[in-house]
């Protein structure tokens, strides 16, 4: 796959320098890839939807239709920065709740971004929880 996200899902990972530990490599792996869709599809969505939302209204020719078009395409401009943004309004929200505790904060971006580091998903290594190493 992309070479965007970092993390194995063969390895498990300790998260948020340690607070949680022993998280299989499938979840934050599996949650910063629909992140990541989503990050690339609505912006698309928008484009696309638009163009057949407006392209229709022109082509009608009236101006009612036009005008119940761009209405249309506002409202999905709205809706699309919002989920473009929930990443952001979701660290935001940690980082209220958690009073600004950076292993919390590092937790919930390990499974944003996927990415292995030392601040956010540590990797422990291969699954050997069934009694042999993985490749």
């Amino acid at each position: 796959m992309l070479e965007l996200l970092k993390v194995s899902t063969a390895n498990n990972y300790s998260c948020g320098n340690g607070a949680i530990n022993s998280i299989s490599g499938m979840l934050p792996y599996v949650t910063s890839t629909i992140y990541l869709i989503i990050e690339i599809a609505v912006p698309v969505l928008l484009i696309l939807y638009g163009m057949f939302d407006l392209g229709k209204a022109v082509i009608a020719q009236k101006e009612d239709e036009i005008k119940k078009g761009q209405a249309t395409f506002f409202k999905r401009l709205i809706a699309a920065v919002l989920v473009f943004f929930v990443a952001f309004i979701v660290r935001l929200v940690i980082g209220f709740v958690s009073n600004n505790d950076s292993t919390i904060a590092n937790c919930v971006n390990c499974f944003i971004t996927g990415e292995v580091s030392s601040n956010s998903c540590i990797d422990k290594g291969a699954d050997t929880s069934n009694g042999y190493r993985q490749h």
